[in-house]
């Protein structure tokens, strides 16, 4: 790995946007920063250096459906439609117009003469290309589950596309296109119907984003380099060079921020962390609410009692879910382990978002938030289920942040506590948990969400659509097409009413069981002139940049 020069030891921390609990943490611009190579502010042209505990699945749009690997997504390729900073909505990126020219037909007219960084012609054959071969891999781990609405992709001419959609009125649509479906990608360099390998995109100089790869070494380091010919709706890059470095374990994260080795840190140092750096006299911590999410999911098929397992009973395997839902206790997670970063939730929407209700509250528990054994037990005594119940459960040890392991171990011990369940806890590191979920490997699992859209649709579609990104196989078609009306309803009112019925419904079922909401939490150097425009600017992180708005 290439050695990171020191930088300057005064620090800031910041997050932004729906999923706010991203931590950053970065060097402050003095007046006199020389701008040199030193890692230092980039207000004077210098290079900028960030630190992450987060993974990289692959660089290929269509393999991945994660923060990670969106990360870096979002930085080097480009979009037909984007969020300027901000701003809640989508605007056109590399496009002059999109808009709905017919109920079922959105057409987007691309800006002239577009370039990738290799030379090549960035046209309409390229969108249709990217679309086309997202549908037609439709990697476990990718995002094509998004685009189940798209019925064809058709390049009119150079610079014009129609996408023909099944259903009418979709109002979600161009948001997807500014979602992880929606990178575009160069047709000379990419395969049509499998993933392309990492190096092989980086050695194709396949980008056209803000900025291009220049070197790259899996979860270890990656450089990148501001696209002199970007023609997107973001402003141009600031920093001429930004220097990712990966991290294996937080707390050398937290090291390299106090040492001055990194200008910015992200994703994620533990709550006690953020309480230990809140003491210095060089940060100030602000916090805010924000829409990452936590969850339990459950493997249809092959939690006890699942449809594959000898002893199958959807009864009893509801009971299961339902005494999960009796025991878990929000209230110590959140301050316990997250020391009040995350607060409880419950339901599948997150506070803040229109639609959004507290659907799991009244039905589990004490009906007021809290745990219930005794309900938990009558749930699954009245299903014949025999106790303790032997749960295998997984978490990410690298993904979700350091303080997973404290989550889970007290899940583990709220569902044990009274003799209910036995609870086999594992846990395995990102790259293959995220190939083991969608094999049926994990009878119930950690997840976490960062929002590709601020829309209670990102919160319905990806899960609870009868092929979705969980692949837990959980089929509700009733659920499944109150998602599909809601997307199409065009009376505001309507389908506010309609997102309510869903959690509602999804409620019943437990397909999964949400528990935490992110908090938005910023810690700022007190001595910061400068870093907050440069790095909204000219490093845009989807799910931490800094909020300046």
């Amino acid at each position: 790995m290439t050695s990171l020069a020191p930088s300057r030891r005064r620090v800031l921390a910041a997050t932004a946007g729906l999923a706010a609990t991203a931590l950053v943490l970065t060097a402050c611009s003095g007046s006199d920063d020389d701008g040199g190579a030193d890692g230092g502010s980039t207000s004077a042209g210098g290079a900028l250096t960030i630190g992450t505990t987060d993974k990289v699945t692959t660089l290929d749009p269509a393999g991945s459906y994660d923060n990670g690997s969106f990360a870096v997504m979002n930085q080097v390729f480009p979009f037909l439609m984007n969020t300027p900073y901000g701003s809640p909505d989508v605007e056109p990126d590399i496009a002059i117009s999109a808009e709905f020219t017919a109920p079922t037909e959105y057409t987007v007219v691309l800006k002239p003469d577009l370039k990738w960084a290799n030379g090549h012609d960035l046209t309409s054959s390229d969108v249709k290309f990217s679309f086309d071969r997202q549908v037609a891999i439709a990697d476990e781990n990718g995002p094509s589950s998004l685009l189940y609405n798209l019925e064809s992709t058709e390049a009119v001419d150079d610079t014009t596309v129609v996408f023909h959609l099944k259903s009418e009125n979709d109002q979600i649509f161009p948001q997807i296109l500014s979602s992880p479906a929606g990178p575009i990608v160069d047709e000379e360099v990419f395969a049509a119907d499998a993933l392309t390998p990492d190096n092989e995109i980086v050695d194709g100089n396949a980008f056209a984003g803000q900025y291009t790869i220049t070197s790259y070494s899996f979860n270890e380091l990656i450089s990148y380099e501001a696209y002199k010919d970007y023609m997107g709706v973001l402003p141009a890059a600031k920093t001429p060079e930004v220097n990712v470095k990966y991290y294996a374990d937080s707390s050398n994260l937290k090291l390299d921020i106090q040492e001055g080795n990194i200008d910015v840190a992200f994703r994620s140092l533990s709550a006690t962390d953020i309480e230990d750096l809140s003491t210095n006299d060089n940060v100030k911590v602000i916090d805010g609410p924000g829409g990452e999410i936590r969850y339990i999911t459950f493997n249809f098929d092959t939690q006890p009692f699942g449809a594959k397992t000898p002893e199958a009973d959807p009864a009893k395997a509801l009971a299961v879910r339902q005494a999960v839902a009796d025991l878990i206790d929000r209230a110590p997670l959140s301050e316990q382990v997250y020391k009040g970063t995350y607060t409880p939730l419950y339901s599948y929407v997150p506070d803040g978002l229109t639609g959004a209700t507290e659907s799991l509250k009244g039905l589990y528990g004490d009906g007021d938030g809290g745990p219930d054994a005794d309900k938990a037990k009558a749930a699954l005594e009245d299903a014949g289920v025999t106790t303790p119940v032997t749960l295998s459960l997984q978490y990410s040890n690298d993904h979700y942040g350091p303080s997973s392991a404290d989550e889970y171990a007290l899940i583990k011990e709220q569902l044990e506590k009274d003799g209910l369940f036995t609870v086999d806890l594992q846990t395995t590191e990102w790259v293959q948990y995220a190939k083991d979920r969608t094999a049926d490997v994990y009878p119930a699992y950690q997840l976490g969400w960062f929002p590709d859209y601020s829309d209670a649709d990102n919160y319905l579609t990806p899960f609870f659509l009868t092929e979705n990104f969980l692949s837990n196989h959980y089929v509700n078609q009733e659920v499944n097409d109150m998602i599909l009306e809601q997307a199409t309803t065009i009376d505001p009112d309507a389908r506010t009413a309609l997102i309510e019925d869903i959690q509602d419904a999804v409620a019943q079922d437990l397909s999964t069981v949400p528990y935490l909401q992110g908090a938005q939490v910023a810690v700022v150097g007190t001595d910061v002139t400068g870093t907050e425009d440069t790095l909204d600017a000219s490093f845009k992180f989807r799910y931490g940049a800094l909020a300046t708005s």
